[in-house]
């Protein structure tokens, strides 16, 4: 075979090329691949938790203050141990046109109770619920939904 130093030149710059690209693809698809696999895993690693709350009174005037008074319990699991003593963030939702709009926050320890209080300014029927937002040790949660009419 007759060989011009151009066309080994094309050969070898197909290959070098063909090597940068190869090289570049197989990082690029491993960085993909690794957090969808961690992200399942700290997913099955977090603990579940229930809440509960309501209103001390379902019928208060303008001005007035209610309680909202819950509990935040870490749902036992064989393989759990004790739960954490840091505060977890509960907020206080309220339903506006199918979409839940924070209305107040405030914090409660897993394993233990809360009570927040509340007042509200203006002549309204109220749909409200407790959310627990999901952390890096426990699962999103929210109350059952309750209603406050303010006269």
């Amino acid at each position: 075979m007759n060989h011009t130093p151009i066309s080994r030149i094309s050969k070898t710059f197909a290959v070098l090329v063909t090597g940068i690209v190869l090289a570049g693809l197989v990082p690029a698809a491993t960085a993909v691949a690794a957090p969808a696999s961690s992200a399942q895993t700290s997913v099955h690693n977090k603990k579940k938790v229930k809440l509960e709350a309501k209103a001390d009174k379902s019928k208060v005037k303008v001005g007035e203050e209610t309680k909202l008074k819950g509990r935040l319990d870490v749902v036992p699991d064989e393989a759990d141990g004790d739960a954490t003593e840091a505060l977890e963030l509960i907020v206080v939702q309220k339903l506006v046109a199918g979409v839940w709009v924070d209305l107040s926050n405030g914090s409660c320890r897993p394993n233990g109770s809360f009570s927040l209080s509340l007042s509200f300014s203006v002549k309204a029927s109220l749909t409200l619920r407790v959310f627990h937002p999901e952390t890096t040790l426990y699962a999103s949660a929210t109350s059952s939904v309750f209603g406050v009419v303010v006269v």
